[in-house]
């Protein structure tokens, strides 16, 4: 299918979401390609899946379901609470003195450094569990800390949001937020903050409302796959036409569609092989990434339901940062993206780097939206370097084999 044929396909698709938005019975596949345009996964359907029966489908993704460990890592947990009292979870992976004592004596000498906290925040529709590699890298090397944003993964779902005055979702909140996290499970000492897509852009939202915070305690940032503004101007990958229909009907279709979450959500599981190949599609570049990572992908993004991809939805245009980033000033930064990112692309990393003049640009060829899970070895080979800079881990660290093996509960 060429790339023409497929944009004219989806110009179509939308356009027949927009005209029958009101009939409830076709809402199912407009929800799930809606859901994962919002997720950062719209437009194309894989021809492969169509040569091979639904039931074989069904049966390798059990398969994989269960022969998967990935997401299987699990800390000590903690609850912070946001300012409107929504419960955010968190995990938190102590060091293991077994681990890094021995390493950092030999390395450091008598003196290590001072302990830091290194945070990781996930992006939109997925959970704490998408840093799954880079977790089991660093297990007790360094103290993390690992959290699920509000309506994500095992994070209660947003107070404002759900109360008799739902207030909208904005990234400022989602900074707020963080702040409740960072209270609550790293209260003191130097941090490291590591953001994916919206996680990068919650700690935006940390730097601008919190700079003395940022000042006095963070020693190094990473963004990966993440954008400072102008979102609004993504094409997804498509031609002009296809961009201009989804925009045209996408606000009121998502109304309609987090209006009617139960039915959606049926409709979304029936047409689990048009999600799954959007979610390949927009999330992965590579021809080789593992089947089981990429089935690991689709049951979190799954797993958020359609109302709260709806509510999200609209803060990612109203996202403007830029002004704050130059507050970060010296402090070591990493951006990393994919250079085939069709969601956050590169071209937002160089924008982000070049208000940050001193921050480390790392492009990875062949590398999509989800770049931590599709080329996780480059990730925490340049994390780790970040981590050492920032006097988190000693520069002769060694994280291979990057989590790749990690058993259940390791």
């Amino acid at each position: 299918m060429s790339e023409t044929s497929t944009g004219e396909s989806v110009v179509a698709a939308v356009d027949a979401a927009a005209s029958t938005a009101g009939t409830w019975s076709r809402a199912g596949i407009a929800g799930a390609a809606l859901g994962v345009l919002a997720a950062g996964a719209a437009a194309a359907v894989a021809v492969d899946r169509l040569t091979v029966s639904r039931s074989t489908r069904r049966k390798a993704r059990l398969a994989l379901d269960v022969s998967g460990p990935y997401g299987a890592l699990r800390g000590t947990p903690g609850t912070a609470r946001a300012d409107d009292g929504t419960a955010l979870h968190y995990e938190v992976d102590e060091v293991d003195p077994e681990v890094a004592q021995p390493r950092r004596r030999r390395l450091f000498g008598r003196r290590p450094p001072t302990p830091v906290t290194v945070v990781f925040c996930h992006g939109y529709c997925l959970n704490q569990d998408a840093w799954h590699f880079q977790r089991a890298a660093l297990r007790g090397l360094v103290r993390t800390v690992h959290w699920d944003q509000r309506s994500h993964g095992r994070s209660a779902r947003g107070a404002d949001q759900t109360g008799p005055d739902p207030v909208p979702v904005t990234i400022d909140r989602l900074g707020r937020d963080l702040r409740a996290v960072l209270d609550a499970a790293a209260p003191e000492g130097p941090l490291v903050l590591v953001g994916h897509s919206m996680g990068g852009m919650t700690i935006m939202a940390l730097v601008d409302q919190f700079p003395e915070l940022v000042r006095e305690r963070v020693a190094g940032i990473a963004f990966v796959g993440t954008s400072s503004g102008r979102l609004g101007e993504v094409s997804y990958g498509l031609p002009a036409a296809g961009v201009n229909a989804v925009r045209r009907v996408l606000p009121g279709v998502l109304r309609a569609l987090g209006s009617r979450a139960e039915l959606v959500e049926r409709g979304r599981r029936a047409t689990a092989d048009l999600f799954a190949g959007l979610i390949k599609r927009y999330s992965f570049s590579s021809k080789e990434v593992d089947p089981a990572v990429v089935r690991f992908a689709e049951r979190m993004i799954e797993s958020t339901p359609i109302d709260v991809v709806a509510e999200f939805y609209p803060a990612f245009d109203e996202h403007d940062k830029a002004a704050a980033l130059p507050a970060l000033g010296d402090l070591p930064v990493l951006v990393l993206a994919g250079e085939r990112d069709l969601v956050t692309p590169s071209a937002h990393s160089e924008a982000i780097a070049d208000l940050l003049p001193g921050a480390e640009l790392v492009i990875v060829p062949d590398g999509g939206h989800l770049v931590m899970l599709e080329h996780p070895e480059v990730v925490t080979d340049r994390l780790t370097e970040l981590l050492a800079r920032a006097g988190a881990v000693p520069a002769a660290a060694n994280v291979v084999p990057y989590g790749s093996t990690a058993q259940p509960g390791g």
